[in-house]
């Protein structure tokens, strides 16, 4: 099969979609890697480890997406790279089109297959594409948060872990899944003060067991969140529901209610935010203050730890990669329902229900497709 690793062009995006050692894999099964020019200078793999890996250089753009059956790509295509989509093409890569409404029609325009890796399933549960990448950006988080507090950047100016004589910050992680635990554990260890909110009492067990009740665990209702606003320094929003928008779950009016130079840092902005006064931003400028509050609404946050994040990334995606070469995708998906569940769009059909449900379109399920 014809692979194709074109170079992430959105904003600060350091990533690529597969290391060398990952197209070695695929050119030892006799597949053709063709990898962009400068793909993964940003992420530390320069050309030479491409080549040495037996994968092509194209320096032309436009001949890497037109000759391409397969094309992997770590963030949603913008909108020149819709363009360059045709039917027959198959796109893997993280999409997240319940906050898109412009890129699902797009996607849908082009013809082409899309499979997202922030839906497919795992059989012991879980989404196992975007567990590396939500561990990353959850960990991330707090350190974005913690700069965030300072008084250069509009914050407080508060030490998370305080010092000796003063207390230290106090964090609410609102989610307690793969993103939240990560952010929480990365707070406990800078000696903030934390509790997680979460509407799943397994899960709050779990994580009172796993940290021996180091961090506070407190049942997610409004007067939970409503405390929350009132007493914490940085509140991080790690809510997911899969393949759909985010709830909005803290309200411009809340706001009022925070103190002065308070932060949220909103991990969900993907899928549209948690917050009702996030707006996505870029590292170029990742923050913004409402009503006194700093915002991080970063989308892709993982792209400023592109050598770590490529390499989790990789290793996450390149067994799919693998069965979407060696099969196609019809006979990869029919195999494994679990990867089934990726696919969002096929040749102008949306075949993921909360997207189809976000924009008011009719959803083809994926199984009628496969077969």
């Amino acid at each position: 099969m014809q692979i194709a690793v074109p170079k992430e062009i959105k904003n600060h995006e350091y990533r690529v979609a597969l290391t060398p050692s990952g197209a070695r894999e695929l050119v030892g099964r006799g597949h053709t890697v063709t990898v962009q020019a400068g793909a993964g200078e940003g992420a530390g793999f320069p050309d030479a480890a491409y080549e040495a890996a037996g994968a092509r250089l194209e320096a032309d753009v436009t001949s890497v997406w037109r000759e391409a059956e397969l094309i992997l790509k770590v963030k949603e295509p913008q909108p020149e790279e819709v363009a360059r989509l045709s039917k027959g093409q198959t796109l893997f890569t993280y999409l997240h089109l319940a906050a898109e409404e412009p890129l699902t029609r797009g996607l849908m325009e082009s013809g082409a297959t899309c499979i997202a890796y922030e839906t497919i399933t795992a059989p012991q549960g879980g989404l196992p594409l975007l567990a590396p990448m939500s561990t990353v950006a959850g960990r991330m988080a707090v350190q974005a948060g913690a700069h965030s507090l300072e008084k250069a950047q509009g914050g407080a100016g508060v030490l998370l872990p305080g010092v000796p004589g003063v207390a230290p910050a106090r964090v609410t992680v609102i989610g307690g899944g793969v993103v939240g635990e990560n952010a929480a554990r990365m707070a406990l260890g800078l000696g903030a003060e934390v509790t997680v909110l979460d509407k799943s009492i397994p899960r709050l067990e779990t994580l009172d067991d796993r940290y021996q009740g180091r961090m506070k665990t407190v049942f997610s209702t409004a007067d939970a969140l409503e405390e929350a606003v009132r007493e914490s320094d940085l509140i991080i929003g790690a809510v997911l529901v899969p393949g759909a928008a985010a709830p909005k779950l803290i309200t411009r009016a809340m706001l009022a209610e925070m103190k002065p130079g308070s932060v949220l840092v909103d991990v969900a902005i993907d899928q549209g935010g948690c917050f009702e006064t996030s707006r996505p931003t870029t590292h170029a400028e990742p923050t913004y203050l409402v009503d006194g509050v700093v915002h991080y609404c970063v989308a892709n946050m993982p792209g400023a730890v592109a050598r770590t994040s490529t390499q989790a990334l990789t290793n996450a995606t390149l067994p799919f990669v693998t069965a979407l070469a060696d099969k196609g995708w019809k006979q990869a998906l029919a195999d494994d329902r679990h990867f089934a569940a990726g696919l969002n769009v096929h040749e102008g059909q949306v075949t993921y229900r909360a997207v189809a449900d976000a924009f008011g379109l009719d959803c083809v399920e994926a199984a009628t497709l496969i077969g």
